[in-house]
């Protein structure tokens, strides 16, 4: 059994990349595994400031919400990060949230695999790359730490496009006591309205 920590960085109501966040959290908890999955609406979440204490303390002096999703970051296993993409970037959120992990990078952090899961109105299957690119320079940092799997999904741009197209499961299973994500075209058994059969979802990859 793995800790998972799903982080959802959308903070519009009835967000598309917030179902994805969910499948995948349904998904593991199915497989047996301790998942919590956090929200990042309503937090209130300042911007790094660069001071560098936290290298010297691993605590952030700023109080705010960061600092207890940060501790969360420190003890999961496996953390998967979702986003709408805007400007072809992840969201400011998301980004303010992982410049603001900054304390982990001198701990002996437990997280091994780094999941990430995007949506947005453009269809093309590259959508998502520049913020894949950004999340691993992070990811870089830390140097136990991989990206295991990016999952896209393209052609949904109003709230709540996404829901419709869900199927009765999650689209991952529990294979040998290990969670698999299944490179199907219907991936999560999601298929957003305009992708059809062409490249409903960005392959992912491997098990978690």
């Amino acid at each position: 059994m793995k800790k998972i920590l799903v982080i959802s960085s959308s903070l519009r109501h009835d967000s598309n990349s917030d179902v994805l966040a969910e499948a995948f959290a349904k998904g593991a908890a199915e497989a047996g595994n301790e998942v919590e999955s956090i929200t990042l609406k309503g937090k209130n979440l300042h911007f790094c400031t660069g001071c560098l204490a936290c290298q010297k303390t691993q605590k952030c002096v700023i109080a705010d919400d960061a600092p207890a999703i940060v501790d969360k970051m420190y003890a999961a296993d496996v953390i998967a990060f979702a986003t709408p993409i805007y400007y072809y970037g992840m969201s400011g959120q998301l980004k303010t949230l992982l410049d603001r992990a900054n304390p982990l990078f001198t701990t002996d952090y437990h997280f091994r695999d780094i999941y990430f899961l995007s949506s947005a109105a453009e269809e093309d299957p590259q959508t998502p790359e520049r913020a894949v690119t950004g999340l691993g320079g992070w990811i870089e940092c830390f140097e136990n730490a991989r990206l295991a799997g990016s999952v896209f999904a393209g052609g949904v741009n109003a709230p709540g496009d996404i829901k419709g197209h869900a199927g009765s499961g999650s689209g991952i299973s529990d294979g040998k006591g290990c969670l698999t994500v299944h490179r199907q075209a219907n991936f999560f058994n999601l298929q957003p309205p305009h992708f059809q059969q062409k490249l409903p979802w960005r392959k992912i990859l491997t098990v978690l």
